[in-house]
């Protein structure tokens, strides 16, 4: 997993020989680290995207990665003077967690067996799965390999739907769920402040407390208007 210290061990042929070597790379290209067994020094070569992240035991010539990354993937050769040993490292990327959200679009007045429709999301993810589980039953999957995408899965209930769902992803080695909770995504749209969501209710009662204060505004003005029209005309009709 990135972030994770990883440890290659090497075996017994290769241990406590007096020359280590190891390569990374397809072609075993890159040589990122040697030990020559005639001085307590470990040459560390110039790659600066995984130099500083090295360390190697002189005594069994394991080779420690710290805090690896995705970038460090890829096939490792340690080498001594009679042998050879391949590791082949694949990272995984840490998987955020799933977002369940409801389509919001279809709300409107009706019976409690219309179905809720909701979408299980995740963003930037490679080589993963993600999936709609009713219980332990799989009722729904979508993968993806290299690319980094990002991923939604629909799924639709009934709102009086007492079955346990769950979203998760996951890849070889690890997951996240997220549960859904029916009565707080799918709630019947009898009451639009229920359900068309407590945003657009303040919303709407945001908008009504403007338009009220507005009035009264209005009403006052027109009032102060008249008076003081009234007052002007007395003053006009009265002798000197």
């Amino acid at each position: 997993m990135e972030g994770d210290s990883v440890t290659l061990h090497t075996d017994d042929t290769v241990r406590y020989k007096p020359y280590v070597q190891w390569r990374f790379g397809p072609e075993n290209t890159i040589i990122i680290i040697q030990f020559n067994g005639r001085g307590p020094n470990i040459t560390y070569f110039n790659d600066k995207r995984i130099k500083d992240r090295l360390q190697m035991d002189n005594q069994t010539g394991s080779l420690t990665i710290r805090n690896i990354r995705t970038t460090d993937s890829g096939l490792y050769q340690v080498r001594s003077r009679v042998s050879s040993e391949s590791f082949n490292v694949t990272v995984y990327a840490r998987l955020p967690i799933p977002i369940i959200t409801r389509d919001s679009s279809n709300c409107s007045s009706s019976s409690s067996s219309q179905n809720c429709s909701l979408m299980c999301s995740v963003l930037n993810v490679s080589h993963v799965s993600l999936s709609w589980y009713k219980g332990i039953s799989l009722l729904s999957r979508i993968s993806v390999s290299d690319l980094s995408i990002n991923l939604s899965l629909p799924l639709e209930v009934e709102y009086q739907d007492k079955n346990t769902y769950s979203c998760v992803l996951n890849n070889p080695i690890s997951n996240q769920t997220t549960h859904l909770d029916i009565s707080q995504l799918c709630q019947t749209c009898a009451d639009r402040v229920h359900c068309c969501g407590f945003t657009e209710a303040v919303i709407r009662l945001v908008i009504s407390a403007v338009m009220g204060v507005a009035t009264v505004a209005i009403l006052v003005y027109d009032i102060r208007s008249r008076r003081a029209e009234q007052k002007r005309r007395t003053s006009q009709s009265v002798p000197e």
